[in-house]
């Protein structure tokens, strides 16, 4: 941009509404992509049998249990129409009710991620074409502060945090489970839930971090490649 002098200044830093909305639609690609690696990524739940010591808590073997959280995952695939039944384990007509939220929830997810990272492709080549690239800074800005801050209060009291997500999240208490009768919430220990978080703040953070390196790089060659600001400036008159 030209300033009244004529001379020319770098206005990479300056938000347009524009660039607000991309970061949201990238935070929110990010978020669907990360719960879609936290839930179908099964060797992870499969490392936390052992870590959370989920046989003997449950009671169940490792058979049962790897058998009954793979047909939770086949129901809650999008492509999935059946009904959930858990193989040889007691459940309640509340507890599925619970599921099928859960479900249509990830489907939600799927689809604000797929719409966000769509968005993100096309106002990512359309900035290209501008030579602008404020976009990278808001959309670091907006996938670094949330997930910080998620994992800061997750860290400080996990139970607290799970307890309010799902009162919000949720209209009703299906999610109270009663062991006696939903017996699946005994092989989903609280623990693995907050690896789950992990993995989508983890998810998060990286493309956070990948968009603020390439902003900060672009910055940088804009700055000093002399089509901004010149290489060589004469102060003298």
């Amino acid at each position: 941009m030209k300033t009244g002098n004529g001379m020319s200044y770098d206005d990479s830093d300056s938000f347009r509404w524009t660039d607000i909305v991309l970061g949201i639609c990238f935070f929110f690609g990010l978020v669907g992509l990360g719960l879609f690696i936290a839930v179908n990524f099964r060797p992870l739940y499969y490392w936390s049998i052992d870590l959370f010591d989920i046989e003997q808590e449950s009671g169940f073997t490792r058979e049962v249990i790897v058998e009954n959280y793979d047909t939770l995952i086949d129901y809650c695939c999008p492509f999935h129409f059946g009904e959930l039944n858990f193989p040889g384990l007691k459940s309640s007509v509340s507890g599925l009710s619970h599921f099928s939220e859960v479900k249509t929830m990830f489907i939600v997810f799927y689809i604000l991620g797929a719409i966000g990272i769509a968005v993100c492709i096309y106002g990512f080549i359309s900035r290209h074409r501008e030579k602008v690239f404020s976009h990278f800074k808001a959309c670091a800005i907006t996938s670094l502060v949330i997930p910080a801050i998620i994992v800061i209060v997750s860290l400080i009291d996990f139970d607290a945090f799970f307890k309010f997500f799902h009162k919000i999240a949720f209209s009703n208490e299906d999610w109270l489970f009663d062991p006696k009768k939903d017996q699946v919430i005994e092989i989903l220990p609280e623990g693995f839930f907050m690896l789950c978080l992990m993995v989508i703040a983890g998810t998060v953070l990286i493309g956070a971090a990948v968009v603020l390196v390439i902003y900060l790089k672009k910055k940088r060659k804009k700055r000093w490649g002399g089509d901004l600001i010149p290489k060589k400036m004469n102060f003298y008159y």
